[in-house]
């Protein structure tokens, strides 16, 4: 949040690296700031979600993800968009090589899908979430800010959370 004295009336947002940035003028309540917040966000998801990638994309960023991260060792057998899951981020079933991710991270930062698909990769090699299933996230820089992300949305919708979950295998 930045309040500017020479803004007057106009708001904007953008993001800037892993933030996001609204500027706002100096002299609205907070009232106002928290409405103007929250409208901005949904502008630039909106925005986002035009650029979402399909999911041939999806299974191609996969690979990637576990070339960078999990030495190429987690290898998916599909990787797609489904929209049956509004109480979890994504889900694997290790067995079968599937990996689902809710429709509902679509328009997200970039660093929280990627989180979510790691994740759900890393379950292909560890199924449980025990110290080893962490440890091979320690690799993705953006860990602990993802996991916060969607925590806050997570929050603000009031959405079932279990503290250190962030999708479940079938």
């Amino acid at each position: 949040m930045r309040r500017s004295a020479r803004r007057s009336r106009t708001v904007s947002a953008y993001r800037e690296g892993d933030r996001t940035v609204v500027l706002i003028p100096a002299r609205m309540s907070h009232a106002e700031e928290q409405r103007w917040v929250a409208q901005m966000l949904d502008k630039l998801a909106a925005q986002e979600s035009r650029r979402v990638l399909g999911d041939e994309a999806l299974q191609a960023r996969a690979q990637e993800l576990s070339r960078t991260y999990l030495g190429g060792r987690a290898v998916p057998g599909s990787v797609r968009w489904v929209t049956n899951q509004n109480s979890r981020w994504g889900s694997c079933t290790p067995a079968e090589g599937t990996i689902r991710l809710s429709h509902r991270l679509q328009g997200m930062p970039e660093y929280v899908i990627d989180y979510v698909l790691l994740h759900e990769l890393a379950h292909l090699l560890v199924p449980d979430h025990g110290p080893g299933f962490w440890a091979l996230l320690e690799s993705y820089p953006r860990t602990e800010r993802a996991r916060g992300y969607l925590e806050g949305v997570a929050s603000a919708a009031r959405l079932p959370h279990i503290p250190g979950q962030t999708g479940t295998c079938d």
